[in-house]
């Protein structure tokens, strides 16, 4: 039996990031455990560069059994270093914090290991009951042909689908403002908003069923 743990946007949260997995790896007992983080580990938070840091950690650890997804803000990182072009779009939606936090002024100047890091992440996981993905997916395509946009960042028609995708999807992307999981018959928001001052959450799932048997969050 393995217990999967999806753990929704941290935007530089390492002190909750950090407590969270603490959380998570007691919880488990003697089950197999696996992670799977949705994406967005970077901008707006407080260290961008120590949660970086950490999950590759993780993975060298156990690199099966730890999924790190991409997010848009990851992908807006790299478009910044390969165009300096893009560079005020993400400065502007959180790349200042991020580069504060690597004491540097410019984007190119992130260390290699990181972007290479950065640019080898999946878009997508499907563990064969879910799919898991940064924002979400497009209604009126197959699971097997969706864009990588939209992946990263569709809301609607999305958030207001009620078709059954094929796997149900867990996500994050859209901040909750009530900083409680969105559960719907066909998808789950696990983004509550933890550099917003709410909670960092991961929903738990099992082999045996499909739905999440409960949340964890660490404030």
């Amino acid at each position: 039996m393995t217990r999967t743990y999806c753990i929704g946007d941290v935007h530089g949260c390492l002190d909750q990031l950090q407590r969270l997995v603490e959380i998570c790896e007691r919880d488990r007992g003697a089950q197999k455990l696996k992670f799977v983080f949705i994406g967005d580990y970077i901008d707006r938070g407080p260290d961008s560069r120590g949660v970086i840091d950490f999950l590759i950690g993780l993975q060298t650890w156990s690199p099966d059994e730890i999924v790190c997804l991409m997010g848009n803000h990851e992908a807006m990182l790299l478009a910044a270093i390969d165009d300096e072009a893009n560079e005020p779009h993400w400065l502007r939606n959180g790349g200042n914090e991020t580069l504060y936090s690597y004491r540097t002024p410019s984007p190119v100047d992130i260390p290699r290991k990181h972007i290479e890091w950065l640019r080898s992440l999946p878009k997508s996981h499907d563990d064969g009951m879910r799919f898991f993905v940064h924002a979400g997916v497009h209604p009126d395509r197959p699971l097997d042909q969706q864009n990588e946009h939209d992946l990263l960042w569709i809301r609607e028609p999305f958030l207001s689908s009620t078709k059954d995708f094929g796997r149900f999807v867990v996500h994050g992307h859209t901040p909750i403002k009530s900083g409680v999981p969105d559960q719907r018959p066909n998808r789950l928001n696990i983004d509550t908003g933890a550099v917003y001052g709410r909670a960092l959450t991961a929903a738990v799932f099992n082999d045996e069923t499909t739905l999440p048997g409960q949340f964890l969050m660490a404030i």
